[in-house]
């Protein structure tokens, strides 16, 4: 595996064994280590290199035209309470696109210098896409040096020298430190955001959902308040106490980066406690891991991991086949299962696991993206679920069933 041949180049891609990738050099100038993995979607590529859960990651883009939608203020994925992009840096086949869009305000390889995001363009990504599908996803040190000065051992002894993500906790590092309110809506066309979206529907009374922040999504908060929720975000490592004391109708599990089990050692106990207290509970990604774990259940690494915006699954209750954006490198093992849980949602590209349910209890989870709208809306229902379900649980509860 070889990059394009260039006469000087200026960016550079190294294995832990000494095998080097090169290319040209955008972004930001430096050094960074992490996993690389791939991105089959050919859109949102500032959602994807903003979304906490790349946290640690490289992410190789399949499709070779990037840049053409420019960047905006908008599509920002990572909360604005956290000041740096998520993902560790970007890997495309050809030179960043020029932006031809409307809502376009900077050109993207200006966008990562903003970001101090390293990029790297000019490699064979097919290639390397190849790769890491034959031997999975790996440890590396991408560089960006303008004059091409490169000590290739040193970046090779960086990427052995990587503990990798298998065992790390990486929530608390792109978590809130504070409490925090959430009101704005989904964004529309020709109106942009919707900041009176949190009103009940159909004359409904507004729920209050508190969020826990393992790495949440700006758009998942956008489609609690769309569904009429009232959301109060809190950091990672808060207690169950610290959640009911706010006395919610519901608890949402964000989505995140890392290990679930490292991240579990400090959570798992409190969804517990959270999961025993009655409340209902809705889980996105390293959430629905977490909450798999509380129940029983096991998570595993996977060799390539899902990342894409084509990702089928099947709702197992009704048959229905949805679109999804995924993005883990970890999956709950179904064969763990514990016979209180039922498996509600399958991938079928693989067959693994991608939701779940407490039998009897208000309590699910997904393994996929339902706010990333790569079907577009296919999934959007799962919100409009949870207020449901905190809807009877409230009813239960006046009637005292």
């Amino acid at each position: 595996m070889t990059g394009w041949e260039i006469k000087k180049p200026t960016g550079m891609l190294v294995m832990p064994d000494g095998t080097a990738l090169t290319g040209k050099g955008l972004g930001a100038v430096g050094e960074i280590v992490g996993e690389v993995c791939f991105n089959t979607a050919i859109t949102g590529y500032q959602e994807i290199l903003t979304d906490p859960s790349y946290a640690g990651q490289i992410v190789t883009f399949t499709f070779p035209h990037v840049g053409n939608v420019g960047t905006n203020d908008e599509d920002t994925e990572t909360s604005n309470k956290i000041d740096k992009t998520a993902a560790q840096g970007m890997i495309i086949r050809e030179d960043i696109t020029a932006p031809a869009n409307y809502r376009a305000y900077a050109h993207l390889d200006n966008w990562l210098k903003q970001q101090n995001l390293i990029g790297l363009c000019g490699v064979d990504t097919r290639a390397l896409t190849r790769y890491i599908r034959e031997n999975g996803m790996f440890n590396a040190a991408l560089a960006h040096h303008p004059e091409g000065d490169f000590d290739t051992s040193r970046l090779s002894r960086m990427a052995e020298e990587f503990s990798g993500l298998e065992g790390l906790d990486l929530a608390g590092k792109v978590s809130t430190t504070q409490t925090y309110q959430w009101q704005q809506g989904r964004w529309q066309w020709q109106s942009g955001f919707d900041d009176t979206s949190s009103q009940p529907k159909e004359g409904g009374q507004q729920k209050h959902v508190v969020a826990l922040d393992f790495g949440i999504k700006q758009n998942i908060l956008r489609c609690l308040s769309t569904a009429g929720c009232r959301v109060t975000v809190l950091p990672a490592d808060s207690s169950a106490e610290e959640v009911l004391a706010l006395s919610p109708d519901g608890v949402f599990l964000s989505n995140g980066p890392g290990d679930p089990a490292a991240t579990g050692n400090y959570a798992v106990p409190e969804i517990k406690k959270i999961v025993a207290s009655g409340k209902p509970v809705f889980g996105i990604c390293l959430g629905h891991q977490m909450l798999a774990l509380a129940l029983g259940a096991q998570t595993k690494k996977m060799a390539q991991g899902h990342h894409g915006a084509n990702h089928p699954v099947q709702d197992l209750g009704n048959g229905k086949v949805e679109i999804t954006s995924m993005n883990h490198g970890f999956t709950v093992a179904r064969e763990s299962l514990p016979e209180t849980v039922e498996e509600t949602h399958v991938s079928l590209f693989d067959g693994t696991n991608c939701g779940i349910a407490l039998k009897g209890k208000p309590v699910f989870s997904v393994q996929y993206h339902p706010e990333a709208s790569p079907g577009p809306q296919d999934s959007h229902y799962l919100f409009d679920r949870f207020v449901a379900v905190m809807n009877r649980a409230d009813d239960a509860q006046a009637s005292g069933a």
